[in-house]
Formats: C-alpha cells, structure tokens, sequence
C-alpha cells in the first residue's frame, strides 16, 4: 500500500490533509480515486491506514480507517558519516542507507575529497538529499524519514562524538592487516537503544592525521571485510552486517 509521510500540522483527529507534492503523486501517478485506501505516517505516532474522501485541486482530504502495528526501525540509531564523494555517490549512500535503516547522514568535507560544496551547494544538495530521504522511506515502509545534514568540518563532527554510544571510523588499513579489529568484534557489545556514529573516507581515504585526530576523541578504527569497498559501498556493508546481528540472528 503507498505510504506517504504527513506533516504534524496536517492531522486533525481523524482526518489528514495531503498537501504538496504528495497530491500530484496520490492523483496523476497513482491514479488514486475517493474511496481508494493508503498509508500516512504521522511524525510521532507511526503509520495509519486511511481512507481518500476527497481529492480537490491542490489537497487530498483523509480519513483514518486504523492504525498500524509495525516495528521496522532498527532498535538502534546510526547515524552515517561520509565524505564528500563524485557524482552521485552520496545520493547512492543516503538512498540505500535509508532502505537498509540508517536514522541520520551527516556529509563532511574530508582533506582528500575532491569534491567542494560551498554554503549555496550545500543547501541545494541537501534539498535534494532529503527528497530522496523520504521517498526512500516510503518505497521500505518506514516509520522514521532519517536526517540529512552537513558538517563544514571534522572538528564539527568531532564535538558531537561525546553523545554517541560507539564511535566508529570505516579505515580501509584495518582490511590490509590480518590482526585488526574486525567489525563482528564490534557489533558484539551493541544493545538495543545504542546510538552508534561510523564515519567512511572518500576516494582517496582518510589522511593520517585525520585518522589520528578521530582516535584521539575515542573513535574505534574497524575493518568492513577483507577487501577494499567503494566509499558508497562501505555504509551499505555496516548497515546490513548491524541488522543482521541485531534484527535476523538467531538468539
């Protein structure tokens, strides 16, 4: 069933309000009539079923049949780091990652990127981030859309280190030595209602002194694997590695 993500100011007891682009998707791309039946999740309080009872102009009119009982989020947020990358590589990394149940991204400018987003950049590619954010959300039936935000620097990301639970930083040296911490090691001590923060380099990888400065604010270097994975493949290989630990292996 289509799911749709709705603004707090939009419920009114039993009734929703669909506004923006919501509406040309609901009436032109669906093709959804009166009577026809979808998902709104509320910010707060999960997703309902509710049923179209008027579709006019610019909004879509709702009302809730019921509401749902899911539990889809990962019983534990992680919030995903990464470096500025080519082309479409953090589209790939926000994309995916909301699929796989990341709660946040936070973008950085690492000393190797080759790539430069300026204040005017930055803001627009974060609109388009967040767009993508929230489809992806919806296509996976999630409860939660994740934020997006940008980091000017590695200083700034280091000040918010202290509020995590577990630290990370994704060191492509770590795959090159056989006595490393490996991930698996790692993922062991995590419990549900951890906050985890894991930072991935880009192209190039990390400098050493950015490597260091991370260790010293209680970062944990660890090795995704054996073999050296793309900057927008590392994310998606922790993600999935953490929700099978955490949500499909066997007690």
């Amino acid at each position: 069933m289509q799911r749709y993500f709705i603004e707090l100011d939009n419920w009114k007891e039993n009734s929703i309000l669909i506004t923006g682009d919501d509406v040309h998707h609901i009436a032109r791309v669906m093709r959804m009539t009166e009577g026809d039946e979808l998902v709104c999740v509320h910010p707060s309080m999960g997703a309902a079923v509710c049923e179209i009872k008027e579709i006019r102009g610019d909004q879509v009119r709702c009302e809730i049949v019921e509401w749902e009982h899911e539990d889809r989020e990962m019983p534990v947020k992680v919030t995903i780091v990464q470096s500025l990358g080519k082309g479409d590589k953090m589209e790939q990394v926000v994309q995916k990652g909301t699929e796989l149940g990341a709660n946040q991204f936070i973008s950085f400018q690492a000393k190797r990127s080759v790539v430069k987003w300026d204040e005017k950049k930055a803001s627009k590619k974060l609109q388009r981030l967040e767009k993508i954010a929230k489809e992806a959300s919806e296509q996976s039936e999630r409860s939660h859309i994740p934020q997006v935000q940008h980091a000017s620097s590695l200083q700034e990301i280091l000040e918010t280190a202290q509020d995590y639970t577990l630290c990370l930083i994704a060191y492509e040296d770590e795959a090159r030595q056989n006595s490393c911490q490996t991930l698996a090691r790692e993922l062991r001590q995590v419990r549900d209602g951890d906050e985890i923060l894991i930072i991935f380099g880009p192209e190039g990888g990390f400098a050493d002194e950015e490597v260091e400065e991370l260790k010293n604010h209680n970062f944990s270097p660890v090795r995704l694997g054996p073999r050296i994975l793309r900057m927008e493949t590392a994310p998606l290989y922790f993600l999935s590695s953490l929700s099978y630990q955490l949500e499909e292996m066997p007690e």
